[in-house]
């Protein structure tokens, strides 16, 4: 059944990277808990403590607000198909916006989409695996192209409205920075 490890192993590795779908899940000490699907080609494994993953505009930024006071991070991911599996990356997260000294190292691991606003690098301190024997098996039909296309359609500037509009605050009010780190 479930396993605690402290770092991660290269048979975690090979599953990750075989993974479509991963999920994050932050929250502060006085806000709601946050959990957000990602997808796409966004994430990295960066050595056997450290993971990043590229985030996209979207309609809020609540990860973004919550790491910038609680850096607690969970990152899950779960098999779909083939053997069943759960893994979690616990650890400290850090936002790197692109006016960070860092952006450019970090972004050129990604083929950035449009819309990418952010880079969550995270310093792992704890991995678990458990069974997966209760999650479903899903086909996987492809990505979706619509954030992709919407960001496209948007371009930099409209991306920029939209972050002044829709991403400088959390659902619980709490800043994320992303028009002063960003812009």
């Amino acid at each position: 059944m479930g396993q605690q490890f402290a770092e991660l192993s290269a048979k975690h590795i090979q599953f990750i990277a075989e993974q479509r779908i991963f999920f994050v899940g932050t929250a502060t000490a006085n806000s709601r808990v946050n959990v957000s699907p990602k997808g796409m080609d966004s994430f990295r494994v960066l050595g056997n403590k450290r993971v990043a993953w590229l985030n996209l505009t979207g309609s809020s930024n609540e990860t973004s607000a919550h790491v910038q006071q609680s850096p607690r991070m969970t990152i899950m991911f779960c098999a779909f198909d083939g053997a069943p599996l759960i893994l979690r990356l616990y650890g400290t997260a850090k936002v790197v916006h692109m006016n960070d000294p860092e952006w450019a190292e970090l972004l050129s691991l990604f083929t950035p989409p449009p819309g990418a606003r952010q880079i969550f690098d995270v310093t792992l301190d704890l991995v678990q695996s458990s069974c997966g024997m209760s999650v479903p098996y899903y086909t996987y039909a492809g990505n979706r192209e619509l954030l992709s296309d919407w960001a496209a359609k948007k371009g930099g500037d409209g991306l920029r409205r939209y972050w002044e509009e829709k991403n400088q605050t959390s659902i619980d009010g709490i800043p994320t920075n992303i028009v002063a780190k960003n812009c």
